[in-house]
C-alpha cells in the first residue's frame, strides 16, 4: 500500500484545495491530510484564518478524499509524521516548489500544480469590512499600521480632532473628518478609541445607525451603560466587542487554561502591574490633553487576569490614586486591592511612573511569572518549589496582539455572532470599576 500525506490550513475550502487533495490520492492508495492548528499557523504569519481548527478539519472530512485527518501542531512535525505513518510520498502545491526537498532523505516529494484563479486569501478579501477609525489618540496610528496585516479589513474613514497626533497614513484615508456621522455613513464597522464617556455615546450612535462596533477599554462608565450597549447589538443582530489586545495574545490565552487546569493549585492571589514613563518623554500639551490617563488608559488591561481568573464576584475593593494634575482629576498613579472570599488581587498602573511590569499568579502549589511587559508577552514560566520542575512556554506574538484582535472582530462580523475572548461579565466588571473611579467610590487619593 502507497502512502500519501499532504498538509494544509483549509481555510474556507474551495474548488482549488479540493483539486488539491483529489489529485494527492490518485498518487497512492491511502491520503494523510494534515491540518495546522491555529498556533502553527499564526507562528508561520497566518493569522486571519477565518474558521476553527474544527471546522477545517470538518470540511476536508467531508470531501469523502481523506483517509486520515492528524493536526499540525508545530515545526519539524512534517519528519515526525513521515516516520509514523510510514509514508511513501509528501505531496504539497507547486508554490511551495523546493521548499521541501529536505523531506526527500526519508520519502518521494511531489509538488502538484495548483488550481488558478482561487484561493482562501482571494475569499477572505473578497468578504472586506470596511472600518473607520475614532478618536484623539496616537494609539489609532498602531491600529491602522496593523490592520494592514489583516486581509479583508479596509480602512475607510478617520473621526478625530486632533489630525496632529495621526499618521500621514491615517490622514490620506479617503475620509478624514472630525463628524462622527459623517464616518458612519462611510463604514460597515468603526474601531473607537476616546474617553468611555465619549466612547459609549460613539458606539450606541453607531449601533443605533447600523454599525458593528470595536470598542477599546472601557467601552463605558457604569454597567448599566455596558448592558444597555449589548442590548442594542443583539436586537440589531450586530457585533459589539471590547478591545483588550492582551486578551488575543496566545500566550495569555494558554496561560489562563494552564492555571485553570490546576497546575498551580488553588489560585490565592494575582498582582498585575502596568506603568510607563511616558509622560515625561518630551509629550506635547496637545498630547497631553488628548491622552487617556494612567488609569483608563491601563486599568482594563490590568484589571483582565484578576477577573479572567478569579471572577468578578469581589467582596470589597479600595482604590488609591495619585493625581498629576488635581483641578484636572488626571491621575499618574492608580492601585485598586481586591478582597474575594477566597483570595485577593491587586493591580498596579500608571502613566507617568514606573514599576516592574510583571503579572504574576500565586497558586497553593506553584506561581505563574510573566515578565515586563506582561500584557505582551510570548513567553511566561510556571515555577515550584523545585526550581527542577519549572516549565516554560514560548508563544509568537506579531503586533502586540493587536492584528489579532482586528482578525476576532472581522471573523465575527462575516460569522454574525462574537468570537470575543472577553466575556460580556468582564467587560461589566471593568466598567463598573470606571464608575467607581469616576465617582470616587472606595476611593483614596495619596500624596
Amino acid at each position: 500500500m502507497v502512502k500519501v500525506i499532504t498538509y494544509g490550513t483549509y481555510d474556507l475550502l474551495h474548488y482549488g484545495h479540493i483539486r488539491l487533495l483529489e489529485n494527492a490520492k490518485k498518487l497512492g492508495d491511502y491520503l494523510i491530510v494534515g491540518v495546522t492548528a491555529e498556533d502553527f499557523d499564526k507562528a508561520r504569519g497566518k493569522i486571519n484564518v477565518q474558521q476553527s481548527l474544527m471546522e477545517r478539519m470538518e470540511a476536508v472530512r467531508e470531501t469523502g478524499l481523506a483517509d486520515e485527518i492528524i493536526v499540525e501542531e508545530y515545526e519539524g512535525q512534517k519528519i515526525d509524521d513521515i516516520k509514523r505513518y510510514d509514508v511513501d510520498i509528501f505531496t504539497v502545491g507547486s508554490d511551495w516548489v523546493g521548499k521541501f526537498d529536505y523531506l526527500r532523505e526519508y520519502c518521494q516529494v511531489v509538488y502538484l500544480e495548483r488550481t488558478e484563479g482561487v484561493s482562501s486569501s482571494d475569499l477572505r478579501e473578497r468578504r472586506h469590512l470596511n472600518l473607520g477609525l475614532a478618536g484623539n489618540s496616537a494609539f489609532l496610528n498602531k491600529v491602522a499600521a496593523e490592520s494592514a496585516c489583516v486581509d479583508g479589513v479596509c480602512l475607510t474613514g478617520l473621526c478625530t480632532d486632533s489630525p496632529k497626533l495621526m499618521s500621514d497614513a491615517l490622514l490620506r484615508l479617503p475620509l478624514v473628518t472630525d463628524h462622527f456621522e459623517e464616518l458612519l455613513d462611510k463604514t460597515d464597522a468603526v474601531y473607537i478609541r476616546s474617553h468611555p464617556a465619549e466612547g459609549y455615546l460613539q458606539a450606541k450612535k453607531a449601533l443605533e445607525s447600523g454599525k458593528h462596533v470595536l470598542c477599546e477599554s472601557p467601552m463605558a462608565c457604569s454597567r448599566e451603560e455596558c448592558r444597555e450597549l449589548m442590548e442594542a447589538a443583539q436586537s440589531r443582530g450586530l457585533i459589539l466587542m471590547e478591545a483588550v489586545k492582551t486578551a488575543y495574545a496566545t500566550a495569555y490565552l494558554r496561560m489562563l487554561l494552564l492555571i485553570k487546569s490546576g497546575i498551580i493549585g488553588k489560585v490565592v492571589s494575582v498582582d498585575a502591574v502596568c506603568t510607563s514613563l511616558r509622560l515625561h518623554d518630551g509629550i506635547t500639551a496637545e498630547e497631553l490633553e488628548n491622552r487617556l490617563s494612567g488609569f483608563y488608559g491601563w486599568s482594563p488591561t490590568a484589571l483582565l487576569p484578576v477577573f479572567q481568573i478569579l471572577g468578578t464576584q469581589y467582596l470589597e475593593k479600595h482604590i488609591y490614586v495619585h493625581y498629576l494634575d488635581r483641578e484636572k482629576e488626571y491621575d499618574d498613579f492608580v492601585k485598586i486591592d481586591f478582597r474575594y472570599a477566597d483570595a485577593v488581587a491587586s493591580i498596579k498602573v500608571g502613566d507617568g511612573v514606573k514599576s516592574e511590569g510583571e503579572l504574576v499568579v500565586t497558586g497553593t502549589k506553584g506561581y505563574v511569572y510573566v515578565p515586563a511587559p506582561w500584557w505582551k508577552t510570548d513567553y511566561f514560566e510556571i515555577r515550584y518549589e523545585n526550581p527542577a520542575d519549572n516549565k516554560r512556554y514560548f508563544y509568537p506574538l506579531e503586533g502586540e496582539g493587536i492584528r489579532y484582535e482586528l482578525v476576532a472582530f472581522a471573523r465575527a462580523v462575516n460569522r454574525g455572532r462574537s468570537d470575543a475572548n472577553i466575556s460580556p461579565l468582564v467587560t461589566e466588571a471593568i466598567s463598573e470599576i470606571t464608575k467607581s473611579f469616576l465617582h470616587k467610590e472606595d476611593l483614596h487619593e495619596i500624596g
